[in-house]
């Protein structure tokens, strides 16, 4: 899909100021990813992002918590101060198909990468395991975090309750249809049980840099060559004999 042109007004960063492409020697990019405190947004003008760099948000931080932006509103690009912060994406190259799902933990100047991959699985279970496997490599289950992800499935599942009431009526979503990823969505609970975790939903491709590094780890993942069975998938589509072909 054809992305609109955008303005990436960098506050804080390795050199401040605006700019107009994303990726590449000169992109923004560059100028904020592992940048500790950095601070910029996206904007589909140049006015409004001039404007942030003339009276960027007092005391440096962009306010966290996902809304609806019209088109040319500024997307948020959140950096919470306290607690371990955990950006999460997956996807699949065809949906179903080779997958792959990424992690990127944040804690004060500490930054840790992760990925995976399988070799047939779905968009939504990615979503799921990137997110299980985030909170899986934290610490102290006394320590809060905060999840960034650009999954509505994910964010609402969790934070309407919807994933808790599935659980409560034997993963059913309603008296005729079965919840999906049931597997999955146990053990995301179970790991949401033991430590206080807020959800925030980003937009995908708005020009934060952890979301994009996010999808572009899951990217190479879903690319690697001799990726595991997803067997819980392949065992529900019927293919327990599938052969441990090489993914292409």
């Amino acid at each position: 899909m054809k992305r609109s042109k955008r303005y990436y007004a960098v506050a804080r960063g390795r050199r401040p100021g605006l700019y107009t492409s994303w990726d590449g020697p000169d992109g923004a990019k560059r100028q904020v990813l592992g940048f500790p405190g950095a601070l910029y947004k996206g904007f589909s003008s140049r006015e409004d992002a001039m404007r942030f760099l003339e009276n960027p948000p007092v005391g440096g931080q962009v306010p966290a918590g996902p809304r609806a932006a019209a088109p040319d509103r500024p997307e948020d690009s959140p950096r919470p101060e306290a607690g371990v912060v955990v950006y999460t994406d997956g996807g699949c190259i065809d949906n179903p198909g080779p997958g792959g799902w990424a992690a990127v933990i944040i804690r004060g100047d500490e930054r840790t990468e992760m990925s995976g991959g399988f070799r047939l699985t779905t968009n939504n279970r990615m979503e799921l395991t990137a997110c299980i496997q985030g909170l899986r490599s934290l610490g102290p289950e006394d320590e809060d975090a905060v999840v960034f992800t650009d999954s509505r499935y994910l964010v609402d599942a969790v934070e309407k309750g919807w994933a808790r009431r599935w659980r409560s009526r034997g993963w059913m979503r309603d008296r005729a249809h079965r919840a999906l990823n049931e597997d999955l969505w146990e053990e995301l609970l179970c790991l949401l049980d033991r430590r206080r975790v807020v959800f925030r939903w980003v937009r995908g491709h708005a020009g934060d840099p952890e979301n994009e590094r996010c999808d572009e780890l899951a990217r190479e993942a879903a690319r690697r060559r001799d990726l595991p069975a997803d067997a819980v998938y392949e065992r529900l589509m019927g293919l327990d004999a599938m052969p441990d072909a090489k993914t292409p």
